[in-house]
């Protein structure tokens, strides 16, 4: 079963020993080699014009980190919510690269003048072609714009994670956070993440016990395990606020 095997588990060898493409349906990344790219780019810490490739990020666990545009609303507070939490990012060995269809002009303009993103520390790629965007899919056609697409890849060069969301809905980066521990926790172990994993919790020792496993997964981990009082209550004050809103 596809969910027990590990996504290295998952790829196969071709006849000359060089590994071959999962193939999932059209239009998903995920399990998939990263597309390949080419282009420019502003390096915000650097303050100077440089140029970014694919091949700057193999070998490495990377985030690529697409925004609809320049001189918008949500998209500066994903940025600075991203740049932020880049030291915790690159402790866990994480490459950041964001990606917009402006030019890397507006790039340096947007990142100047935006009070938000002030101690800017994050690359951001130019995309005016569309090519970029298009080649992971999230590219709004006719409009010129990308969706809010983000992109896990680990270091064979394979999407393990994506998140696609509409404009108007920021993403959080705290969950993404959680995520890239647990992608990286299964990639080094071989064991699975239950929902809600974090670290200390318990996994699932599928490389192990699958068989014993198999059906019986509730002799392993609890509810309480996978969510505890103070997820629900924070989830129950979330959708309190929300509805106090009178929306």
């Amino acid at each position: 079963m596809a969910c027990e095997k590990d996504t290295k588990e998952l790829q196969t060898t071709n006849e000359e020993g060089k590994m071959e493409e999962v193939k999932t349906q059209e239009g998903v990344l995920v399990l998939k080699q990263m597309p390949e790219f080419e282009a420019d780019a502003y390096n915000a810490e650097t303050g100077k014009y440089t140029k970014v490739s694919s091949d700057d990020y193999k070998g490495k666990w990377t985030v690529i980190c697409f925004y609809p545009a320049d001189f918008t609303f949500v998209c500066p507070t994903e940025i600075a919510a991203m740049n932020a939490a880049l030291p915790l990012l690159k402790e866990l060995g994480v490459e950041v690269l964001a990606v917009s269809t402006d030019t890397q002009f507006s790039h340096k303009r947007f990142a100047e003048t935006e009070p938000l993103l002030e101690g800017l520390k994050l690359t951001i790629a130019a995309d005016p072609s569309l090519e970029m965007s298009k080649k992971f899919g999230v590219l709004i056609e006719g409009a010129g714009l990308a969706l809010r697409g983000r992109f896990l890849i680990n270091p064979d060069g394979q999407v393990v994670a994506e998140e696609v969301q509409a404009p108007p809905v920021g993403r959080s980066i705290k969950e993404f956070i959680r995520q890239i521990i647990a992608h990286q926790y299964a990639y080094k172990t071989g064991e699975v993440c239950p929902a809600n994993w974090k670290p200390g919790k318990k996994t699932l020792p599928v490389n192990k016990e699958m068989e014993k496993m198999t059906g019986r997964v509730g002799d392993y981990v609890t509810l309480k395990d996978i969510i505890d009082e103070n997820d629900v209550k924070e989830m129950e004050e979330m959708v309190k606020a929300f509805k106090s809103l009178n929306i």
